[in-house]
C-alpha cells in the first residue's frame, strides 16, 4: 500500500511539473509575434486573382470580408506576385503610415515603377523625400494658391458650363467634364500652362501615359507599357523646356522676392544641387496621376450619390444658395474661404471620400522585421494597408454602406478610423486643395442646375471611375418657370 502510494503521489507531482512547464511554453510562445494566419493561395499566381474577380464584382468587398471573418482583420495572403500581409485594421495600418523608411518602404507593380522612374517623389525615401514633400505640402497649404486656384476653377468650370445649357438633347457625362476641367487647374498650379496647343499635346500623351500604369511589364514596340514611356520622354522634354524658360527668367530678374506661381517655381528656387531639372520633370508629371485621378472622381462620385439621395441634395442646394444670395447682396466675389466655411458641403465631401475610396489602399514593403499587436511582418514581405475595409466597418460607422453626410456633424474626421488621403510622411500634400475645387464645383453646378442622373454602376478595379462615365441631363435654373 505504502509503495503504491509513493507511486501515486509521483505520478501526481509529474502532472503537476508538466503543467507547469507547459504553462510556461505557452506563455513564453504567446509572447513572441508570429505570422497572422491565412493562406498564400495558389502557386506563383496567390490569391491575385480572387482579389481582382472581387474587386470587379457588384461586392467588391468580399475577398476582404471573407478572409476577416475566417482570420481576423489583419491576414497573410499572396498578392501581385509577393508575400502580403493584408491590414483591414485601423491602428495596424495607422502604425505602418506613421513608420519612417527604416521600417517601411513603398512599393508599387513593376509597370508602376519603370513610369515613375527611381527620382520619383512617390519612390523615394529619406531626407530628398522629406525636402520635396515639405515644399510642395507648404505651397499647397498656402493663402496665395488656394486664391490663384479658385479663380482658375471658377474660370474652367464656367467655361466648360456655359455649353452644357445648349446640350438639352444629349446628356452630359460628369466624369469627363470633371477630368478636363481639373487637368486644366492642375497643369497652371504645376507648372503655369494654360490652354493652347501645348495643353492639347500634354493631354495626348497623358493619357498614353496613364494607360501604362497597369500595364504587363513588358518594354518591346508595340506594347502598351512602351508606349507609355515614350509619350513621358515627350512629356519630360515640354516640361524641361518651360523649366528653362522659367530660368532663364529668374536670371533676367534679379530679385528674389517674387512670388512663387506654381511647383516648377518652389522646386526652381530650393537651390538645392540634388534637385535637378531631370528630377523637377518627372516628379511634375508623376504628380499629375493623383491630381488628375482623385479630384475629377470625387465630384463624380457626388454628383452620383447626391443624385440617389435627394435629402442631402436638397440640404446642399439651401447651403450653397444661401452663400450665393449673401455674397450677391454684398456685391462681393467668392473666395476660397467661403467655400470651405459651408458645414454641410465639407460633409458630403467627407462622406464622399469615405463611401467612394478614392483610393483603396497602398502598399508597403517591410525592410525589417517588424512587430505590430502581436503580430510578425517579415522582412521583404509586402503590406496592404486597405483603407476601404476600415470605412465601412460597421464598428466605426453605422449602416456603413449608406450615403449619410449627417453622420459627420458629430464625428471628428481625422481620426485613425478615416485615412482616404493616406497618412504620415506620405499624407497627400493636395488634400486641401481636392477639397476646394470639390466645393467649387458643388457650388456652382447646384446653383445653376438641376439634374437627372442616368444608372450607373462604380467600377473599383484598378481605378475607382463610373462604368458609363455618370451621363446627366441638366436644365439651367433660370430657364425653369414658376
Amino acid at each position: 500500500m505504502d509503495s503504491l502510494w509513493i507511486f501515486v503521489q509521483l505520478i501526481t507531482a509529474a502532472a503537476f511539473i508538466c503543467s507547469i512547464i507547459i504553462v510556461i511554453l505557452k506563455a513564453s510562445s504567446s509572447s513572441k509575434p508570429s505570422l497572422p494566419a491565412g493562406s498564400l493561395g495558389l502557386l506563383f499566381v496567390g490569391e491575385t486573382l480572387h482579389f481582382v474577380s472581387s474587386a470587379y464584382s457588384h461586392r467588391p468587398d468580399s475577398f476582404m470580408d471573407t478572409r476577416r471573418l475566417r482570420y481576423g482583420k489583419v491576414f497573410k495572403s499572396h498578392l501581385f506576385g509577393s508575400p502580403t500581409i493584408v491590414s483591414t485594421d485601423a491602428e495596424v495600418n495607422r502604425f505602418v503610415l506613421q513608420s519612417d523608411a527604416k521600417a517601411f518602404v513603398t512599393s508599387y507593380p513593376k509597370s508602376v515603377t519603370d513610369l515613375m522612374g527611381k527620382a520619383s517623389i512617390l519612390l523615394i525615401n529619406g531626407p530628398l523625400h522629406r525636402r520635396i514633400h515639405g515644399l510642395i505640402g507648404a505651397f499647397f497649404k498656402s493663402a496665395h494658391l488656394k486664391a490663384q486656384l479658385t479663380i482658375d476653377m471658377q474660370k474652367f468650370l464656367q467655361k466648360s458650363m456655359s455649353t452644357w445649357s445648349s446640350s438639352q438633347h444629349n446628356p452630359i457625362h460628369i466624369q469627363d467634364e470633371a477630368k478636363n476641367i481639373a487637368f486644366e487647374v492642375l497643369v497652371k498650379t504645376l507648372m503655369s500652362l494654360e490652354g493652347g496647343e501645348e495643353m492639347e499635346f500634354l493631354k495626348k500623351q497623358f493619357n498614353q501615359f496613364i494607360a501604362g500604369i497597369m500595364a504587363f511589364p513588358i518594354n518591346i514596340p508595340g506594347t502598351t507599357l512602351y508606349r507609355s514611356l515614350q509619350a513621358k520622354r515627350k512629356m519630360v522634354k515640354l516640361v524641361e523646356e518651360i523649366i528653362e524658360g522659367k530660368r532663364k527668367k529668374m536670371n533676367e530678374n534679379l530679385s528674389n522676392n517674387r512670388v512663387p506661381n506654381d511647383v516648377v517655381d518652389i522646386l526652381l528656387n530650393d537651390g538645392s544641387h540634388q534637385v535637378t531639372d531631370e528630377l523637377i520633370a518627372d516628379n511634375i508629371i508623376d504628380m499629375m496621376i493623383p491630381g488628375q485621378d482623385s479630384v475629377p472622381i470625387l465630384i463624380t462620385l457626388a454628383i452620383k450619390y447626391l443624385s440617389d439621395c435627394p435629402l442631402a441634395l436638397q440640404r446642399l442646394v439651401e447651403e450653397n444658395m444661401e452663400l450665393k444670395r449673401l455674397k450677391t447682396q454684398l456685391g462681393e466675389p467668392l473666395k476660397w474661404t467661403d467655400y470651405l466655411s459651408l458645414p454641410f458641403t465639407q460633409n458630403v465631401i467627407t462622406e464622399t471620400l469615405r463611401m467612394g475610396n478614392i483610393i483603396t489602399g497602398v502598399m508597403r514593403k517591410a525592410v525589417k522585421d517588424v512587430e505590430i499587436k502581436g503580430y510578425l511582418i517579415p522582412k521583404g514581405w509586402c503590406v496592404l494597408v486597405y483603407f476601404r475595409s476600415v470605412h465601412v466597418d460597421e464598428e466605426h460607422f453605422e449602416s456603413p454602406y449608406h450615403f449619410n453626410p449627417w453622420r459627420w456633424q458629430d464625428k471628428d474626421s481625422t481620426s485613425l478610423n478615416f485615412t482616404p488621403f493616406g497618412g504620415g510622411q506620405r499624407l497627400c500634400p493636395g488634400l486641401e486643395l481636392a477639397r476646394l475645387e470639390t466645393s467649387i464645383f458643388l457650388h456652382h453646378f447646384v446653383t445653376e442646375f438641376r439634374w437627372v442622373a442616368e444608372e450607373d454602376n462604380i467600377i473599383n478595379f484598378p481605378t475607382v471611375r463610373m462604368k458609363k462615365r455618370m451621363a446627366i441631363w441638366v436644365k439651367k435654373r433660370e430657364d425653369e418657370r414658376c
